[in-house]
């Protein structure tokens, strides 16, 4: 296989070289092409583009492959915890004991905020979108960290991540626990990673809380599920934002806002919207099984098929499980939820579905999980944002340690050419 590709325009011709990715990926590189003959690429959403050159997840949508740093999703969301997951994804190798120890016990001398950012939080409306509030405390605690990380230094770069992971678990808690008219509270030192948040989230003020392991268990797998997904939408935004030489907490808490949006993050509330929407059409799942089989209908099935997955999502079938247990376990009973399982069993047998490989996705069941769970569902993507705080993080590292340039794309003009101003008396 030639290792390069020729182009021709106007007469000239340029070879432009090809990359190879460590699974076989190829693509052109085109950083040189303006240069050598005056073109660039156009490529709108970036279908097409290659933004970087990435050590951290690789993915491939045909064979519905999602690996951390070579290791399989479904091992580590069966084999790992949530921080041992972090860990990896940010600094490239599983943590021994003894860091993992470390990791954790620095991130919990980081578990704790400014009193002012309570101020904040106050000042907002209980009707504020849980996202909005997040994006905005996020970049609050910039405020409270003002100083800038140099980024060949490795152990500020390191205490910027261990305040990040110590410190968005209490905003994701005050937020949730604001939204549901509870006071805010701190974690507990003694408690491991994800069984804090739990804690920090669902402590009733009247009770001791009791964990729950099918509950930790559940948010363990969301959390590692969500962790990192090559270079989605609030990705990029990190790695371009940062590309800036933006600090830690201002590139996260853009890619805050950016995976606010429905057709990024909001997916799994968009699930439950829709099973409301079924129930309260006398909860007849058969009749949008049938509206989602006409292509002159709008209604489509919300959790079902992936943008980037043609196969069946990896993710779902390993929070699939999981879905079950938890409503097994807490014995909740709701009409939604039963649609939910309905919704799945017709999907999973329809052909129409099965032909087209149309199954139901991990956003479909991480709502699902969230609903059993009791967490509005204004706060589903909330959830996400905490779990793919690592991600960013292992991304927003990487393009810092490799010296990235500052993230500029081009455009092709289609606007008026040059014309002559004329003053407004004669316009």
């Amino acid at each position: 296989m030639s290792s390069k590709i020729n182009l021709e325009f106007n007469g000239k011709e340029v070879e432009l070289p090809i990359v190879e990715g460590s699974e076989g990926e190829l693509a052109v590189d085109v950083k040189s092409l303006r240069q050598q003959l005056g073109l660039i690429t156009l490529d709108p959403g970036y279908k097409n583009t290659g933004s970087c050159e990435s050590g951290i997840t690789f993915l491939d949508g045909e064979k519905g492959t999602l690996r951390y740093r070579g290791y399989e999703i479904d091992e580590l969301a069966e084999k790992a915890n949530f921080l041992e997951v972090a860990y990896l994804l940010i600094f490239g190798e599983l943590p021994t004991q003894e860091q993992h120890d470390a990791f954790l016990i620095e991130i919990k001398e980081e578990s704790y905020v400014d009193e002012d950012l309570k101020k904040i939080l106050e000042s907002f409306p209980k009707s504020a979108h849980p996202m909005g509030v997040l994006s905005s405390l996020t970049s609050g605690l910039t405020a409270f960290n003002p100083s800038s990380v140099d980024v060949n230094a490795d152990d500020q770069i390191y205490n910027a991540i261990v305040r990040l992971m110590g410190k968005l678990p209490i905003l994701v808690s005050w937020v949730y626990r604001k939204r549901m008219g509870l006071p805010l509270k701190y974690g507990d030192y003694a408690l491991g990673y994800v069984e804090n948040i739990a804690r920090m989230m669902f402590r009733k003020p009247n009770k001791e809380y009791v964990a729950n392991p099918i509950v930790d268990n559940a948010l363990t797998k969301l959390l590692i599920l969500h962790a990192d997904h090559e270079q989605n939408c609030s990705t990029s935004t990190v790695r371009i934002v940062g590309s800036s030489h933006a600090g830690l907490f201002a590139s996260v808490a853009a890619g805050i806002s950016a995976l606010w949006g429905p057709l990024h993050g909001g997916a799994n509330q968009a699930v439950v919207e829709m099973l409301e929407d079924i129930k309260n059409d006398d909860g007849d799942v058969q009749k949008y099984i049938e509206k989602a089989k006409d292509k002159s209908d709008p209604f489509r099935l919300m959790g079902f098929g992936h943008r980037v997955y043609k196969n069946f999502d990896p993710r779902a079938r390993i929070i699939k499980k999981t879905a079950h247990d938890v409503l097994n376990d807490l014995g909740v009973v709701d009409p939604v939820l039963d649609i939910a399982k309905k919704l799945e069993q017709t999907a999973l047998e329809d052909e129409y579905f099965v032909k087209r490989k149309l199954y139901p996705n991990v956003d479909f069941y991480s709502g699902i999980i969230y609903r059993a769970m009791g967490i509005p569902v204004e706060m589903y993507t909330v959830m996400f944002a905490l779990g793919r705080l690592p991600g960013w993080i292992a991304q927003w590292r990487e393009m810092r340690k490799r010296k990235e340039p500052i993230g500029r794309p081009r455009q092709i003009y289609t606007g008026e050419q040059k014309r002559s101003f004329v003053s407004i008396d004669k316009r």
